[in-house]
Protein backbone atom coordinates (compact mmCIF):
# COMPACT_ATOMS: atom_id res chain seq x y z
CA UNK A 1 0.00 0.00 0.00
CA UNK A 2 1.50 3.62 -1.25
CA UNK A 3 2.06 6.08 2.03
CA UNK A 4 -0.47 8.24 0.11
CA UNK A 5 -2.76 5.68 -0.39
CA UNK A 6 -2.11 4.72 3.51
CA UNK A 7 -2.86 8.15 4.43
CA UNK A 8 -6.60 8.59 2.49
CA UNK A 9 -7.39 5.50 4.19
CA UNK A 10 -6.38 6.86 7.96
CA UNK A 11 -7.98 10.30 7.22
CA UNK A 12 -11.27 8.16 6.27
CA UNK A 13 -11.35 6.35 9.28
CA UNK A 14 -10.65 9.34 11.13
CA UNK A 15 -13.11 11.64 9.64
CA UNK A 16 -15.75 8.37 9.79
CA UNK A 17 -15.34 8.08 13.39
CA UNK A 18 -15.44 11.78 13.59
CA UNK A 19 -18.82 12.19 11.47
CA UNK A 20 -20.48 8.88 13.13
CA UNK A 21 -19.65 10.68 16.90
CA UNK A 22 -21.26 13.53 15.79
CA UNK A 23 -18.60 16.08 15.53
CA UNK A 24 -17.44 16.18 18.88
CA UNK A 25 -15.57 19.69 18.76
CA UNK A 26 -11.89 19.63 19.57
CA UNK A 27 -11.99 15.73 19.32
CA UNK A 28 -10.29 15.06 15.99
CA UNK A 29 -6.94 15.54 16.44
CA UNK A 30 -6.93 12.68 19.18
CA UNK A 31 -9.30 10.35 17.04
CA UNK A 32 -6.62 11.29 13.99
CA UNK A 33 -3.63 10.39 16.57
CA UNK A 34 -5.50 7.21 17.54
CA UNK A 35 -5.78 5.70 14.19
CA UNK A 36 -2.28 6.34 13.04
CA UNK A 37 -1.14 4.89 16.10
CA UNK A 38 -3.18 1.84 15.78
CA UNK A 39 -2.99 1.53 11.52
CA UNK A 40 0.36 3.19 10.94
CA UNK A 41 2.35 3.21 14.04
CA UNK A 42 5.63 3.52 12.33
CA UNK A 43 3.97 5.92 9.69
CA UNK A 44 6.28 9.30 9.00
CA UNK A 45 4.54 10.83 6.25
CA UNK A 46 1.81 12.25 8.61
CA UNK A 47 1.82 15.81 7.03
CA UNK A 48 -0.94 14.68 4.48
CA UNK A 49 -2.88 12.92 6.93
CA UNK A 50 -3.20 16.51 8.64
CA UNK A 51 -3.74 18.39 5.26
CA UNK A 52 -6.73 15.47 4.15
CA UNK A 53 -8.22 15.69 7.63
CA UNK A 54 -8.55 19.68 8.35
CA UNK A 55 -9.07 20.39 4.57
CA UNK A 56 -12.43 18.69 4.87
CA UNK A 57 -13.30 19.95 8.16
CA UNK A 58 -12.59 23.39 7.00
CA UNK A 59 -14.34 23.37 3.66
CA UNK A 60 -17.26 20.45 5.01
CA UNK A 61 -20.05 22.76 4.74
CA UNK A 62 -18.85 23.57 0.66
CA UNK A 63 -18.05 19.90 0.05
CA UNK A 64 -21.43 18.51 1.18
CA UNK A 65 -23.30 21.33 -0.61
CA UNK A 66 -21.31 19.58 -3.76
CA UNK A 67 -22.21 16.32 -2.98
CA UNK A 68 -25.77 17.28 -2.81
CA UNK A 69 -26.15 19.04 -5.75
CA UNK A 70 -24.29 15.91 -7.69
CA UNK A 71 -26.10 13.09 -5.63
CA UNK A 72 -29.73 14.65 -5.68
CA UNK A 73 -31.51 11.32 -4.93
CA UNK A 74 -29.19 10.49 -1.84
CA UNK A 75 -29.38 13.29 0.55
CA UNK A 76 -26.61 13.46 3.15
CA UNK A 77 -27.44 11.99 5.79
CA UNK A 78 -29.24 8.75 4.16
CA UNK A 79 -25.39 7.97 2.66
CA UNK A 80 -23.51 5.56 5.09
CA UNK A 81 -20.80 7.30 7.15
CA UNK A 82 -18.18 5.57 4.89
CA UNK A 83 -19.29 6.67 1.56
CA UNK A 84 -20.30 10.34 2.67
CA UNK A 85 -16.76 10.86 3.78
CA UNK A 86 -14.74 9.20 1.23
CA UNK A 87 -16.85 11.59 -1.22
CA UNK A 88 -16.13 14.57 1.05
CA UNK A 89 -12.11 13.28 0.58
CA UNK A 90 -12.41 12.57 -2.93
CA UNK A 91 -13.97 16.19 -3.29
CA UNK A 92 -11.66 17.78 -1.44
CA UNK A 93 -8.53 16.56 -3.54
CA UNK A 94 -10.53 17.49 -6.79
CA UNK A 95 -11.70 21.33 -5.69
CA UNK A 96 -8.43 21.83 -3.67
CA UNK A 97 -5.30 19.69 -4.57
CA UNK A 98 -4.30 21.22 -8.18
CA UNK A 99 -1.29 19.41 -7.61
CA UNK A 100 -3.02 15.97 -7.53
CA UNK A 101 -4.11 15.08 -11.24
CA UNK A 102 -8.40 14.52 -11.03
CA UNK A 103 -7.85 10.97 -11.95
CA UNK A 104 -6.09 9.90 -9.14
CA UNK A 105 -8.00 11.20 -6.65
CA UNK A 106 -11.33 10.03 -7.96
CA UNK A 107 -9.14 6.43 -8.51
CA UNK A 108 -8.05 6.71 -5.00
CA UNK A 109 -11.76 7.14 -3.81
CA UNK A 110 -12.86 4.85 -5.70
CA UNK A 111 -10.52 2.05 -3.94
CA UNK A 112 -11.47 3.35 -0.37
CA UNK A 113 -15.05 2.56 -1.63
CA UNK A 114 -14.12 -0.87 -2.69
CA UNK A 115 -12.48 -1.70 0.12
CA UNK A 116 -14.76 0.17 3.03
CA UNK A 117 -18.33 0.47 1.38
CA UNK A 118 -21.06 -1.69 0.46
CA UNK A 119 -21.52 -3.69 -2.66
CA UNK A 120 -21.91 -0.33 -4.77
CA UNK A 121 -20.08 2.13 -2.84
CA UNK A 122 -17.44 2.16 -5.51
CA UNK A 123 -20.12 2.52 -8.82
CA UNK A 124 -21.84 5.52 -6.44
CA UNK A 125 -18.47 7.31 -5.68
CA UNK A 126 -17.40 7.17 -9.21
CA UNK A 127 -20.50 8.47 -10.25
CA UNK A 128 -21.06 11.42 -8.05
CA UNK A 129 -16.84 12.15 -8.26
CA UNK A 130 -17.29 11.91 -12.48
CA UNK A 131 -20.01 14.39 -12.46
CA UNK A 132 -18.10 17.09 -10.27
CA UNK A 133 -15.27 16.52 -12.03
CA UNK A 134 -17.22 17.04 -15.53
CA UNK A 135 -18.61 20.01 -13.90
CA UNK A 136 -15.14 21.94 -12.25
CA UNK A 137 -13.38 20.58 -15.84
CA UNK A 138 -16.17 22.42 -17.84
CA UNK A 139 -16.10 25.62 -15.30
CA UNK A 140 -12.79 25.73 -15.93
CA UNK A 141 -11.89 24.81 -11.92
CA UNK A 142 -9.49 22.11 -12.34
CA UNK A 143 -7.41 21.14 -16.30
CA UNK A 144 -7.38 18.10 -17.98
CA UNK A 145 -4.29 16.17 -17.57
CA UNK A 146 -3.36 13.58 -19.92
CA UNK A 147 -2.40 10.35 -19.57
CA UNK A 148 1.01 10.28 -19.46
CA UNK A 149 0.74 13.31 -16.27
CA UNK A 150 -1.78 10.80 -14.48
CA UNK A 151 0.33 7.87 -14.90
CA UNK A 152 3.84 9.75 -13.57
CA UNK A 153 1.99 11.17 -10.58
CA UNK A 154 0.19 7.40 -9.61
CA UNK A 155 4.05 6.06 -9.50
CA UNK A 156 4.92 8.70 -7.52
CA UNK A 157 2.32 8.25 -4.77
CA UNK A 158 3.20 4.31 -5.01
CA UNK A 159 6.89 5.34 -4.33
CA UNK A 160 5.53 7.56 -1.43
CA UNK A 161 6.67 10.88 -2.80
CA UNK A 162 4.58 13.90 -2.54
Amino acid sequence: MSNRHLSRTIAMQSLYQWDFLGFPEGKLPEIVAFNKGEFAPKFEDEGFIEELVNGVVQHRSEIDETITHFAPDWPLETLSVVDRNILRIGVYELKHHEHIPAKVAINEAIELAKGFGGPSSGKFVNGVLGAVYKDALAKGEIKEIDKQEAQEVAKGEDAGEK
